[in-house]
C-alpha cells in the first residue's frame, strides 16, 4: 500500500551537510570573527551565523502524521495553513493531499511569507478566514467539490454563492509573489496554480507536478550517444 505523509513542511525536511572542508572554513571563521550577542541575567543570546550550503537533496523527516493509503481518511490533518480544502471542510481525503501540500512548501521556499495567513482580525486561526482566502486566489469551488461533503452548505448557498461568512481579501498569487525572485516566475506560478485545485482530482499527480514544464526547464535530455534507438533486450 503507498503510504501518504500529512505533514509536509519546511521544518520536517533535513538537509545534508556539506563538505567537510566548508565545515572547518565555518569553525575558523567562527573563531575569527565570533558572533554578536546579547549577554542576559540567565543566558547568553547569539546572533545566528550563515551555515555553509550543500548541494545535496533534502530528505524528508518526521512520519508521525503518516497514513497508509488503500482506507477512507477524514481526521483533521497538516499545519493549519497548509491544510487542502477537503482537510479544512472534513470531507473524506487521499493521497491528493500531499501534492497540495507540496506546492505549499515550495511556495515556503521561495517566498517570505506563507500564501494564507488564515487569522481574523483578533488574531485568531479561524477556517472562514481561511476558505476566503482560497476563494480570493483560485476562484470559487466547482459544483462538484462542493457536493463531496455537507460542510460546504455552511459556506455556499445552493448555486454556489459565497454567504459571505468572512470578507474575501483583495489578493492575488501574482501580488503575494512580489518578492518572489526567479527567471521564469510566470512558470513557478502556473506550476503552483496547477497544484492548487479544489478538487482533488482535478490535481496533477506526483509524476505530471515533477514532469512540469517549469521544473523540467533547463533540463538537458540524457544523451543517447552509442545507443541504439531501435535496439531489444
Amino acid at each position: 500500500m503507498p503510504g501518504l505523509n500529512k505533514d509536509l513542511q519546511l521544518k520536517n525536511l533535513l538537509l545534508p551537510l556539506p563538505d567537510e572542508s566548508a565545515l572547518s572554513q565555518f569553525e575558523e571563521d567562527a573563531v575569527k570573527t565570533p558572533a554578536a550577542r546579547k549577554a542576559l541575567k540567565d543566558r547568553t543570546i547569539y546572533a545566528s551565523s550563515q551555515f555553509p550550503l550543500s548541494n545535496g537533496l533534502p530528505l524528508l523527516s518526521d512520519f508521525g502524521e503518516a497514513r497508509f493509503g488503500g482506507k477512507e481518511n477524514n481526521e483533521d490533518i497538516m499545519p493549519n495553513v497548509y491544510r487542502a480544502p477537503e482537510v479544512i471542510l472534513k470531507m473524506k481525503w487521499d493521497h491528493t493531499v500531499d501534492i497540495w501540500s507540496v506546492a505549499m512548501l515550495a511556495w515556503d521556499i521561495v517566498s517570505p511569507r506563507t500564501l494564507f495567513n488564515g487569522k481574523n482580525s483578533d488574531g485568531i486561526f479561524d477556517d472562514r478566514v481561511h476558505v476566503a482566502e482560497l476563494i480570493a486566489l483560485l476562484g470559487p469551488p466547482p459544483a462538484q467539490f462542493r457536493e463531496m461533503g455537507k460542510l460546504t452548505s455552511v459556506f455556499w448557498d445552493e448555486a454556489g454563492n459565497w454567504k459571505e461568512l468572512a470578507p474575501l481579501p483583495d489578493i492575488t498569487l501574482e501580488g503575494l509573489a512580489a518578492d518572489v525572485r526567479g527567471e521564469d516566475k510566470e512558470g513557478f506560478l502556473r506550476w503552483i496554480r496547477a497544484a492548487l485545485q479544489w478538487n482533488p482530482h482535478d490535481r496533477p499527480t506526483a509524476l505530471e507536478l515533477l514532469y512540469g514544464e517549469w521544473l523540467m526547464t533547463g533540463l538537458e535530455p540524457k544523451s543517447r550517444e552509442g545507443t541504439s534507438e531501435d535496439s531489444t533486450s
